[in-house]
């Protein structure tokens, strides 16, 4: 059981860099990663078609996974977009429900960086092809901005920096 149990949502537009950064903390942390992607492609190797139900399902069975680790007193990350306020509200919920800490670290990446990652990135999920720059110009006139305290990570920076970064926030306020 953590000391002080927390709820970590890494967030923001694929290819920014929340994969990486999610993993370095659980890493440092020991804490469980539960990431979106990975769970809507084992979703569709049940041979299920994607479509909107299908990463709906993906966020709730990370929110449920997570709700069984907060319940035991113990720390989660999630790894997801979380595009828009409804996606998000569940994390407060969350939280709520289980008086946790929220810590919201969003990745932001300039436009000109990120689409080179983007275009480099391959990520081979099953189901799921590989996210183009259009893809995230289109995504990006839904993303609403959090409302809530959150922490703004410009991951243009070395992976180290922005691990140490994100650890440095983590521990600051939880």
């Amino acid at each position: 059981m953590d000391k002080n149990p927390r709820l970590i949502i890494v967030s923001e537009l694929p290819g920014a860099g929340k994969s990486t950064v999610a993993e370095g903390i659980a890493e440092n942390f020991g804490f469980p990663v539960f990431s979106v992607d990975p769970i809507e492609s084992s979703i569709l190797k049940s041979g299920i078609k994607r479509s909107f139900e299908t990463g709906l399902a993906a966020y709730i069975v990370a929110e449920t996974l997570a709700a069984e680790q907060l319940k035991l007193g113990l720390s989660v990350i999630i790894d997801a977009v979380n595009p828009v306020p409804q996606a998000r509200q569940a994390w407060q919920n969350l939280a709520q429900k289980y008086k946790v800490k929220l810590i919201i670290i969003e990745c932001r990446l300039d436009s000109n960086i990120h689409r080179k990652r983007l275009e480099s990135r391959v990520r081979n999920m099953h189901g799921i092809a590989e996210v183009s720059w259009s893809d995230v110009e289109n995504l990006l006139k839904e993303y609403s901005p959090w409302e809530d305290e959150k922490f703004i990570l410009d991951t243009s920076k070395s992976k180290q920096k922005n691990l140490e970064e994100a650890i440095n926030y983590i521990n600051s306020i939880g």
